[in-house]
């Protein structure tokens, strides 16, 4: 039987820019759960935000439904892990090409994280700078890792972590759904439990939690109340950019 869960998502264009690029799906009935962050300016992030979520949503509506009749075990799991990457692979090929196709939306990418989950197992999806975080009996962890150039640059010892923090490049990425006709897609799988929380969001908010107690407190709220506090904690903070945040709960 699949784990019930309680999801709210809340997005909101911030205080410095004109227009949202960011885009989120929930889909509960299927597990699913996607945050996109588009790059590129003017209406052609936005663009390809809004096209890589639906992208990935119908390609996991598609071709779940045979890999949730196989037993639960390893090549179930294995199979999950490849779907969701697939799913992600394809936007990006669609994206590229619609940029190519249409002078005006050429260079147009996005961020994707998406969180699928398949009962007590979950998957994870990743290209960019949005995040996936998980609480778990008070303890939060990030579940993603940024592909930005400031993110490299720390995991190589280049510089340090105060350095990091600083950094004019840190919202630099370094991997996108679009900017090419492929991108290499990090996808994880584990252990999920009841009671376990679940955050994804974009950097214009993870920008402003510059502590784990921000985001236990964040956490310990009903996923509407956190979601809602999310975006004020953010603008209150200085809105720079776009906000999105989604907030899931595992029910007990």
């Amino acid at each position: 039987m699949r784990m019930r869960t309680r999801a709210r998502g809340r997005t909101d264009t911030g205080l410095k820019r004109s227009h949202n690029e960011d885009a989120f799906r929930i889909d509960q009935g299927l597990g699913l759960y996607i945050v996109c962050d588009g790059v590129g300016g003017r209406a052609r992030g936005e663009i390809a935000s809004e096209e890589t979520a639906d992208l990935i949503w119908e390609w996991v509506k598609a071709n779940i439904k045979p890999l949730q009749e196989l037993p639960r075990g390893t090549e179930r799991r294995g199979r999950l892990l490849s779907m969701v990457r697939s799913a992600i692979q394809n936007a990006c090929y669609m994206v590229h090409g619609m940029g190519e196709l249409d002078p005006d939306r050429r260079g147009m990418s996005t961020t994707a994280s998406v969180l699928l989950l398949d009962d007590d197992v979950g998957i994870i999806g990743q290209v960019g700078d949005s995040r996936v975080y998980l609480a778990r009996d008070d303890t939060v962890s990030q579940l993603t890792e940024d592909h930005t150039l400031v993110a490299l640059q720390l995991k190589s010892g280049i510089i340090t972590e105060e350095q990091a923090r600083t950094s004019r490049m840190k919202n630099m990425i370094t991997r996108a759904v679009g900017q090419k006709e492929y991108v290499e897609v990090d996808v994880r799988s584990f252990e999920v439990l009841r009671g376990d929380r679940f955050l994804l969001c974009s950097d214009g908010l993870h920008e402003y939690l510059d502590s784990a107690q921000t985001l236990i407190d964040l956490f310990r709220l009903e996923v509407g109340d956190a979601a809602k506090r999310a975006i004020e904690l953010a603008n209150a903070g200085g809105g720079k950019d776009n906000i999105t945040a989604l907030f899931i709960h595992c029910v007990r």
